[in-house]
């Protein structure tokens, strides 16, 4: 597509970028003027996409206020030119400014928006609420460097119960964010298993977030760690084990029994459909699929009858509060 999309800051952005904003927003949505004028413009990096005669097309705002975390938001189009794509190129550049700095994306969507950034990799991580009159969901991406280089390749990338094609990895931090992708969308079930719940892994804050965020979401919520050596968890106080005494109905620990049969290789199942596999306990390599019911029906009735055999940690029980 024959665009040019260029960045500036609030102070020196040209008029379009206000002129754009408020048609969309201000006129033709009736956002409340004071709401759509924010403190974030001072902060962000504002994007305008232009015609090659400059005719102005829309907008679209940057910023972070986390290390890792970066937000999208305000991307607006012009009535004129909607329905040509010109809003997923937009999009998808945002993605790519964004994915060599940081971790994670997240927006805030407007409801009927949600399969737009779907096909743009984001998943939706909150219930509907209300903003300025309009439904609007939270969404976000936990991979965005892996998902700016498949644009145009799949048509909802790691979107959990769609996206059927395998994801491999052979890099910790491919690995990381393909895990943190699968278990984020996790409605009622994470179940995993591994050698031990490795600190630089495991011991994450978003992956802890991840987790506590599913095990609170309600009473029905199943997060099951299956490991064979809980000695590290007790010699580095792991904020997983305090995380499980906080909740003790909703995730649980167990050993592996090494008289019964075990698995080879680690994995990670979410829900009924996605899983992270690695082949090999001491190294990053495997693939991550999001659609893979067959798959992950055979490991859960392994991982089932592993937990079945396993016994709880007394090296756990007997660490004191």
């Amino acid at each position: 597509m024959n665009v040019r999309i260029r960045k500036y800051s609030w102070q020196l952005a040209p008029a379009d970028v206000r002129t754009i904003r408020q048609a969309v927003f201000v006129e033709e949505q009736r956002v409340p003027p004071e709401l759509e004028w924010d403190d974030t413009d001072e902060i962000a990096d504002h994007y305008l996409m232009v015609l090659p005669d400059n005719t102005p097309v829309g907008v679209g705002r940057l910023f972070s206020t986390l290390e890792e975390t970066a937000h999208i938001g305000r991307m607006a189009i012009l009535s004129a030119h909607r329905g040509k794509g010109f809003g997923e190129v937009l999009l998808r550049h945002l993605v790519s400014e964004a994915a060599g700095q940081f971790s994670e994306l997240q927006l805030s969507a407007q409801e009927h928006a949600i399969p737009f950034y779907q096909r743009s990799g984001f998943h939706v991580c909150s219930d509907l609420y209300d903003d300025a009159g309009i439904p609007h969901v939270d969404m976000r991406c936990l991979a965005p460097e892996l998902v700016s280089d498949a644009f145009g390749t799949r048509p909802t990338p790691m979107l959990l119960g769609e996206d059927q094609d395998a994801w491999l990895f052979d890099s910790e931090s491919n690995m990381v964010g393909l895990m943190d992708s699968v278990a984020g969308q996790a409605r009622q079930r994470l179940w995993l298993y591994d050698r031990l719940l490795d600190h630089d892994l495991y011991d994450r804050l978003r992956f802890r977030e991840l987790i506590s965020s599913l095990a609170r979401r309600h009473r029905l919520s199943d997060v099951r760690l299956l490991i064979h050596d809980d000695k590290p968890l007790v010699k580095r106080r792991h904020q997983i084990v305090e995380l499980m005494r906080r909740l003790p109905s909703r995730m649980e620990l167990r050993l592996v029994n090494d008289d019964y049969p075990v698995e080879d290789q680690p994995f990670l199942l979410a829900d009924r459909e996605g899983v992270v596999y690695r082949h090999d306990f001491y190294k990053p390599e495997g693939f991550a699929k999001f659609a893979d019911s067959g798959r992950v029906k055979l490991l859960a009735e392994s991982f089932q009858r592993m937990w079945d055999a396993g016994r709880g940690s007394l090296e756990l029980r007997e660490l004191p509060l």
